[in-house]
């Protein structure tokens, strides 16, 4: 491929950044799944071996998360949604759970990735169409503690570093459960991506077997890939959020919720292609 046309191919990964980042937006859960399906089928055109396209999506859709769920966690920290004792309490197994899950996934083939990944978009989607309404309790509750936080924030980490993402469908519902208000539960689940995000991508790096991937490349995380999504994904965010307070939210679950199964299905499909 030549220098234009690379160049011309990198031009998409800013695209999908502002596609990735108005889902986050607007529903809050979900970029990853979508940025991890759509590097999968792109990665392969930009020269990464179809072999490794699987654990290279997972790695860069784990990268540019920190960068999105920093800016998310700034704009909600300005707002004191943010639950800095969870955090404190949580961060410690987030990391070593995303350091194992991406340690774990490297070892799993490619094919088994993809089932495992496809069920958690299956798993995703039924949560948003037949999930309960999010309560919470109020701006008041004490923020949540302890060991049993930290023990959760090794098992979201893990899971979320094999899945490739920034873990806010398991982190939100976990603290929603612990009486806390939705929105406080949304700001600090976004400090906790980052964390995810971090320890998820430093171990695809150090853990991908030498010469993984082609130029451009740490390991199994895809630099421009990485990068381009991560900037354009923290611009964009902002209008899925102004977007969110015009449309029907139960429309729009819905709608993301058959996306999420076409995901699924589009996963199994390419990879048996």
């Amino acid at each position: 491929m030549t220098g234009i046309a690379m160049s011309a191919w990198w031009l998409l990964f800013p695209l999908l950044g502002v596609v990735v980042g108005v889902l986050a937006g607007l529903l809050g859960v979900g970029g990853g799944l979508v940025l991890v399906a759509a590097l999968v089928w792109l990665l392969p055109l930009m020269g990464v071996p179809p072999e490794a396209a699987m654990h290279a999506a997972l790695a860069s859709s784990l990268a540019s998360i920190i960068l999105t769920a920093a800016a998310s966690a700034r704009a909600h920290a300005r707002r004191g949604s943010v639950l800095w004792p969870t955090v404190a309490w949580m961060v410690p197994g987030l990391l070593v759970g995303g350091w194992l899950g991406s340690g774990a996934a490297v070892q799993i083939g490619d094919d088994v990735l993809r089932w495992i990944v496809a069920g958690y978009c299956l798993l995703a989607a039924a949560q948003l169409q037949f999930g309960r309404p999010r309560q919470g309790g109020a701006t008041g509750q004490p923020a949540p503690r302890g060991w049993p936080i930290l023990a959760a924030g090794g098992g979201i980490g893990a899971l979320s570093a094999v899945v490739g993402i920034g873990g806010g469908s398991m982190t939100v519902p976990l603290l929603v459960w612990r009486g806390v208000a939705p929105v406080r539960a949304v700001g600090t689940s976004s400090a906790c991506g980052v964390a995810i995000g971090f320890a998820s991508a430093v171990g695809y790096a150090m853990h991908a077997p030498a010469g993984a991937l082609p130029a451009h490349a740490i390991g199994y995380v895809y630099l421009p890939a990485a990068i381009g999504v991560a900037i354009a994904s923290i611009f964009a965010a902002p209008l899925g959020t102004r977007l969110a307070h015009r449309l029907h939210g139960d429309a729009l679950k819905r709608i993301f919720a058959v996306f999420l199964v076409v995901v699924a299905v589009s996963l199994l499909v390419t990879g048996a292609i």
